[in-house]
């Protein structure tokens, strides 16, 4: 005979609280395998197995919806469906997450950019249209480095930086590591399809109105990566703009 378990006990296996299992119950994820002549809900070690999936697809960010469309790969009673399905969701997480974190990175960029000019010009009287209070200036005032080299400074305008972020933002998305390198730069690694062109373009582009930032492409055995440096200095803009 199998083994049942009553729903407290379920909860303390599988770590979900009996409020939960209930509603699990009322909108389909989980049936009892039976009840007792009391009527109180009764489980078995396929319950058990069921919520530890349900379980992992929540750990990997799936929605409620989505784990009801995987629990019908899993009653199938076979693995590969189930893999399938839930790669092309984790699939689905990761772009999302590179998309987030794209997102903030370019806005992390542009709070860096907007403290910075914050800091730079306070008028006598109102505010103007320098003092970035209330508007984007035309350029970012130059931060002279340390060592008397390039100024930190961008010369795009307001409209032309949303422009260029947008750009980073989409060429991210491709980024699969980062890692600091042993002289203080950071190299970014991208996919192996990466669009070359656009990276050394978009590198070319940024070099030009951010003098203070050094680039190279490098291919090697260990992939395709853009190394990135820059001076003491712009050390939080490093971090905003390429993470």
């Amino acid at each position: 005979m199998a083994t049942t378990y009553r729903i407290a006990e379920v909860a303390q296996r599988s770590g979900f609280t009996p409020a939960t299992l209930r509603y699990y119950e009322d909108i389909g994820l989980l049936t009892p395998s039976g009840r007792t002549a009391a009527g109180y809900r009764l489980y078995d070690d396929t319950s058990l197995d069921r919520l530890r999936f349900i379980g992992r697809a929540k750990q990997l960010g799936c929605s409620l919806d989505e784990v009801a469309e995987l629990t019908e790969a899993w009653d199938g009673g076979q693995c590969g469906p189930v893999q399938e399905r839930l790669r092309a969701a984790v699939d689905a997480k990761v772009a999302e997450a590179h998309a987030q974190i794209a997102e903030l990175t370019t806005f992390t960029a542009v709070l860096q950019r907007a403290a910075a000019v914050l800091s730079t010009h306070r008028p006598e009287g109102p505010c103007d249209d320098s003092c970035g209070c209330v508007s984007e200036p035309v350029t970012l005032a130059a931060k002279p480095t340390v060592d008397g080299g390039e100024p930190i400074a961008c010369t795009l305008g307001g409209g032309e930086m949303a422009g260029r972020l947008g750009e980073w933002q989409a060429l991210l998305a491709h980024v699969v590591g980062r890692r600091r390198l042993d002289d203080g730069g950071l190299r970014v690694e991208f996919e192996a399809d990466v669009d070359l062109g656009e990276v050394a373009r978009l590198a070319a582009d940024e070099q030009e109105c951010c003098r203070f930032f050094a680039f190279a492409l490098v291919i090697d055995a260990r992939g395709t990566a853009l190394e990135v440096h820059a001076p003491p200095a712009a050390a939080d803009v490093v971090s905003a703009l390429f993470g």
